[in-house]
């Protein structure tokens, strides 16, 4: 049978992960010369071309991810509820949209922090 992981110690690895990047931001402008950055661009900000910075792009996931469960959890309290507008097959189809999302989102973390531990143990 497949272990599911505590909710609330995901939630709390992710927030600790985007804590981190959020503090090497902070350092890595600080570092760099002033000729280096560009006069408009502000620190975590993506240059004009690129595509959203990764934090923008985790943290998007992560948001979406939420708002699928607030959904999924709501349409189970209306249908036990007794709502007539709420039936058995959307409060599961929703869910099951929810677990997959979360089940994804957690697969992603699994191999940021996988990555993140390669890179770190790599000899300079």
């Amino acid at each position: 049978m497949v272990e599911r992981a505590d909710v609330n110690s995901v939630l709390s690895d992710i927030r600790a992960l985007r804590e981190q990047m959020q503090q090497r931001q902070q350092i890595q402008p600080d570092q760099l010369r002033p000729e280096q950055m560009q006069p408009s661009q502000k620190p975590g900000e993506a240059k004009q071309g690129e595509g959203p910075s990764f934090m923008d792009t985790l943290q998007g996931a992560v948001n979406q991810v939420n708002e699928l469960q607030q959904t999924s959890s709501d349409l189970k309290t209306r249908y036990t509820q007794g709502d007539p507008d709420v039936d058995i097959t959307r409060v599961m189809v929703e869910s099951q949209k929810a677990s997959v999302a979360f089940e994804a989102t957690t697969q992603v973390r699994n191999r940021v922090v996988q990555a993140y531990e390669k890179i770190m143990n790599m000899p300079i």
